[in-house]
């Protein structure tokens, strides 16, 4: 069947509808506080998007395994409603704190702010924030931290990174995760790294199976940890 017409927004009308012009700069202005403040407490910080299911947490749980015996690690976790994506990361001894935001879909600069003030940040060399489960919302909601990362699983299919452009525009490195799975599932990761690649050339692509561990030590180079 063909699509008769593809509707879209005029500029305006994404700023004025959907994400008022103020709101993402006030967010971005609250990113930049934040940003100061890790840095001042020399916090390597990373901010983990990527949809519901894609191995977000279990990534942090390698890196956190992984990387406990060298540095201080603590983790923020993002969820709508429950503690338990948290709950799995602080059984690895990372200190972690939850934060639910009800009818959102991405964490903001100012909900991470708030949490920053309930850590002992010059006990902390590491910071994994885990953001909502979602690729559209979190792309235009900086957190200021000082990488953004995507990961991908080859179970969500060959085109979510076509479907979902703008928060890979955004990022500073892309983890296609699961790719134990990729035969199963008949997609082909190096396919998906190269619709990465045409939206932005430059940015780095790791892939992983966080089932197995395949791939999780390329992250730790990759974010220079």
């Amino acid at each position: 069947m063909d699509v008769d017409a593809v509707i879209k927004p005029e500029p305006d009308e994404i700023f004025d509808v959907e994400l008022e012009e103020d709101i993402l700069e006030a967010n971005r202005k609250l990113a930049d506080e934040n940003a100061k403040t890790l840095l001042k407490y020399g916090i390597r910080s990373f901010d983990i998007m990527g949809s519901v299911g894609s191995g977000k947490t279990s990534l942090i749980e390698r890196l956190v395994q992984m990387l406990k015996g060298k540095y201080r690690v603590a983790a923020i976790g993002g969820d709508a409603a429950t503690t338990i994506d948290a709950e799995r990361i602080g059984k690895h001894g990372a200190k972690v704190l939850q934060i639910n935001t009800g009818k959102e879909c991405h964490l903001d600069a100012n909900l991470v702010k708030k949490a920053l003030t309930r850590l002992d940040l010059s006990n902390i060399d590491v910071l994994f924030i885990e953001n909502v489960g979602n690729l559209i919302c979190p792309a235009d909601f900086p957190l200021g931290c000082e990488k953004r990362i995507v990961v991908i699983s080859v179970s969500e299919g060959e085109h979510m990174v076509v479907k979902h452009p703008y928060i890979f525009a955004e990022a500073d490195l892309a983890i296609i995760n699961k790719i134990d799975l990729a035969p199963i599932m008949n997609v082909d990761p190096i396919k998906i790294e190269k619709d990465i690649h045409t939206i932005k050339p430059s940015l780095k692509v790791v892939k992983t199976s966080c089932k197995t561990g395949e791939g999780v030590e390329d992250v730790v180079k990759a974010i220079g940890l």
